[in-house]
């Protein structure tokens, strides 16, 4: 019997990254995407590849708002990620929480869709740390995030990040839902700062990536620069939800994270210290920053998957700091 697995959201960052982890052991993968933010298949995948891709271009509102015997050609998957959101970085978190709420749509839809359709075998919805209590990420303290802080089954839950963490946290609530209620083996990961080599501009770890690259100085970040991220690579991320959807069945959620909070000024100097030169390192004391210290507790994470995260931030941002350099190479 084949392997199918489907991938909403499959062209954006996470979803080509992940779209790739899956083709080594998939006999076909299913793309949803309608490229608003997301790259189409024919500019990252193979000849090879492609051949074993099928992609629908259109929003995830529409697919998967149809009736499920209005995609009669559709197969069993055994897998579905739903990555498939709407978010663009900081700003547009905060300069557009009303598009952002769109989630909320995204999200009921999709889960209802795999309950109508029988389907699915096994559910990952990627959910975010933005999901946690902001009360526990401010100036004082902060604290590292546990999954215990975000508990449906006691009823522990507590003010999230704008409505991008209120559509993640009921997201996480439908997955919930959906194993305890009707049985489909569901987990939710909540990933902390992912990034890589092909992260857009609107992230900061490649637009600091791309400053260090041109080497500017004095070389800015937003903010005062002492707020801080908890950043993993985007391929230790894959691994983490490959790993997840198979080890988690009743709907609840595990950080993916370093455990280590590092300062935007911090990286900004690490940036630097990679490019080989020394410029004035501080912040604009301006744009939109978000909370002060968010990082994750990963502790559950290394006992239930048996995971932890294999490239170091030097390594992970060297690999950034190369392509950023390559980009401005081939102009």
């Amino acid at each position: 019997m084949s392997r199918v697995a489907l991938v909403t959201g499959g062209c954006g960052f996470v979803g080509r990254n992940l779209v790739r982890s899956l083709l080594a052991d998939n006999d076909e993968i299913w793309i949803v995407d309608d490229l608003s933010t997301g790259r189409h298949p024919d500019e990252w995948l193979s000849p090879e590849d492609r051949g074993r891709v099928t992609f629908i271009e259109d929003t995830a509102v529409m697919v998967f708002g149809a009736a499920p015997d209005a995609q009669p050609d559709w197969p069993e998957f055994e897998e579905a990620y739903h990555l498939a959101s709407i978010v663009g970085g900081r700003k547009n978190i905060e300069e557009q929480p009303l598009q952002v709420g769109i989630d909320l749509a995204i999200d009921s839809l999709f889960f209802s869709w795999v309950w109508r359709s029988g389907r699915v075998g096994r559910v990952l919805y990627a959910s975010s740390s933005a999901a946690y209590p902001v009360e526990l990420q401010g100036t004082d303290g902060a604290v590292a995030l546990e999954e215990k802080y975000i508990d449906f089954a006691s009823n522990q839950i507590a003010m999230p990040d704008m409505t991008y963490g209120w559509s993640k946290l009921t997201g996480e609530y439908l997955a919930f839902l959906l194993a305890r209620q009707h049985g489909v083996p569901t987990c939710s990961i909540r990933p902390f700062s992912g990034y890589g080599e092909d992260q857009d501009l609107t992230y900061p770890v490649p637009a600091i990536a791309a400053r260090a690259a041109a080497r500017e100085d004095p070389l800015v970040v937003w903010g005062s620069g002492h707020q801080g991220r908890d950043f993993v690579h985007i391929e230790d991320c894959v691994d983490a939800m490959r790993l997840a959807i198979r080890a988690v069945e009743d709907g609840s959620g595990l950080n993916i994270g370093s455990g280590t909070l590092t300062s935007f000024l911090e990286v900004a100097r690490l940036f630097a210290d990679l490019a080989g030169y020394e410029p004035e390192v501080h912040g604009t004391q301006t744009g939109p920053v978000g909370v002060h210290a968010r990082y994750a507790d990963v502790t559950e994470s290394e006992k239930r998957l048996d995971w932890q995260p294999r490239i170091s931030i030097s390594e992970g941002f060297g690999r950034v700091l190369a392509a950023r350099e390559r980009e401005l190479a081939t102009g």
